[in-house]
């Protein structure tokens, strides 16, 4: 008792400086350390309610988390918004190799645009650019400084970078990083920012890479960091499928069938020959960060980097964490021992005569079915894993026979001996199909993961961040749905069937593919260099 009495009162004597520095007495002490502390502490400690501090519903400046932004494009300030209105967070900066809106694509032409005046209180304004889709680092300090202005006269501007990694040097009271880059980059920045004791929040995918991906999974179990990846957030829950197959009411589980109709971004069918000049104020060779050089070209950037091999993980990277993290939880699909790919194809007329197939090893498919064979573990016996893209599904059961039902745009079916279960992509609204079944519709999620019904999940992150108690959507839960997702890539790239050997991280029958696992980085880009 003595000992925890010593503790409150050490606690309650933290305070900040006029310079707005933390001390502990007389005693000066770096905030991103004070966070450390407070949640290595423990949650049962008494620590100076908020309120006291700043305010009824405001947070003290020295209870808040210190974040930057890295990665301000459409999407990255579209969900912008949701962060900025956690009052946990303070943005510090935002970065991003774009300064201004250059060919940037978006759902509609003026949503975006829309919320951005709303924030600003300028009905007419206009983003810096020959655009009309927002986005940039520009756009994004002037979001974070109208939405911290209207609140604290004292605010005094968040600060902007081009470089990852002038940022990580300058910002020394950094707590916390929210990554909202092309896909190619998250592997490195969070492997960045876990080696300098930064939390991370990231979305989709861990990494294109899977030996990239093992390591960023290895640095975060070996450090105290808090890391969340946002599809989490909204996974659906297993607990009635499971309960369902347990029950034997589909007999023995046999496959699973996951599909989608993306891609909902170009496929590319050609590598671009044209070369446009770069855009002012785009470094491009920080946005190609890691990858082999080669000429600017708008086709690469923003909406439509998924689409290539180099830049982006595809359809199953895009949504795929989405559907299938917690199907991987709950069945313990671990190590899969084979991945058979399935794509379209394209040709082309050669010298205006000859036809033939083109060699595609640059940008994904239309189309495809990759299938994933996972052996027995436990009570479970082998399954088959099905993923389809591109408007590709399983064949419809015999109940949707007489009744001319077709399966919906995305979706998930589990395929038992004596039965099958439908749900919607993220696994709502799940049921048993029968002879007089009628699916009850196309609902993204019906039944969020337990315990995220509540919270968004940014909000999720902030708490763990000051707990010190890490999320179910922690980049040390994440390896399994990693290797599924980059191992889709390699299949499809090489277009062979692979044989996996998951406990040496190599493919076994062609090895000549075993260079695809791992990321070939430019100088000045590897995780040791970082």
């Amino acid at each position: 008792m003595k000992k925890n009495h010593e503790q409150r009162n050490s606690i309650s004597n933290v305070a900040e400086n006029k310079t707005g520095q933390l001390s502990i007495g007389k005693v000066p002490l770096n905030r991103r350390k004070f966070i450390g502390t407070m949640a290595s502490a423990g949650l049962g400690l008494t620590i100076v309610p908020r309120h006291v501090l700043g305010g009824v519903n405001r947070v003290a400046p020295s209870d808040k988390i210190n974040l930057a932004y890295i990665g301000v494009g459409s999407q990255g300030l579209r969900e912008m918004f949701d962060l900025l209105n956690v009052a946990d967070f303070n943005v510090i900066a935002v970065c991003d190799p774009q300064e201004k809106a250059y060919s940037y694509h978006d759902w509609d032409p003026k949503s975006l645009r829309n919320k951005v005046r709303e924030v600003l209180n300028d009905p007419n304004w206009t983003p810096p650019g020959n655009n009309s889709i927002p986005g940039g680092r520009i756009v994004g300090k002037q979001v974070v400084d109208a939405f911290y202005s209207r609140n604290n006269t004292g605010y005094k501007g968040c600060r902007t970078y081009a470089d990852f990694r002038e940022l990580f040097d300058k910002e020394k009271d950094l707590d916390a990083v929210k990554v909202m880059t092309p896909d190619h980059l998250h592997g490195i920045i969070a492997m960045a920012a876990i080696k300098r004791g930064i939390h991370v929040v990231m979305h989709k995918p861990l990494s294109t890479k899977l030996l990239e991906g093992r390591e960023v999974v290895e640095m975060a179990k070996k450090s105290k960091v808090i890391t969340h990846l946002i599809p989490w957030d909204t996974n659906g829950s297993m607990d009635q499928v499971m309960k369902w197959i347990n029950e034997g009411q589909i007999g023995t589980l046999k496959e699973i069938h996951n599909w989608t109709h993306r891609p909902v971004w170009p496929q590319y069918d050609f590598i671009p020959t044209e070369t446009p000049p770069v855009p002012d104020g785009f470094n491009w060779d920080l946005w190609l960060g890691p990858e082999a050089f080669r000429p600017y070209h708008p086709h690469y950037t923003n909406m439509t980097f998924r689409s290539w091999y180099d830049f982006g993980g595809g359809s199953f990277s895009d949504v795929g964490y989405y559907s299938l993290w917690t199907v991987f939880k709950a069945l313990e699909l671990e190590h899969p021992v084979l991945i058979d790919p399935y794509s379209t194809h394209i040709c082309e007329i050669k010298n205006n005569e000859v036809a033939s197939l083109v060699n595609n090893d640059y940008s994904y498919p239309t189309a495809s079915r990759v299938l994933f064979k996972y052996p027995a573990k436990g009570s479970r016996p082998a399954v088959d894993l099905i993923w389809y893209d591109g408007g590709m599904k399983p064949t419809v059961p015999e109940e949707f026979y007489d009744t001319n039902q077709a399966f919906p745009k995305e979706g998930m079916m589990f395929v038992g001996d004596k039965g099958k279960i439908i749900s919607s992509f993220e696994l709502g609204n799940p049921q048993i199909i029968t002879r007089d079944f009628e699916f009850l519709g196309d609902k993204k999620d019906g039944n969020p993961v337990a315990g995220n019904e509540k919270l968004h999940g940014i909000q999720i992150f902030a708490n763990a961040c000051k707990s010190g108690q890490q999320t179910g959507g922690s980049f040390r839960e994440a390896m399994h749905i990693c290797d599924a997702s980059t191992l889709y890539s390699v299949a499809l790239r090489s277009g062979k069937t692979l044989k996996f050997d998951s406990k040496n991280g190599k493919i076994i029958n062609q090895s000549e593919l075993n260079s695809m696992l791992s990321r070939q980085y430019r100088d000045g880009w590897s995780p040791e260099s970082l």
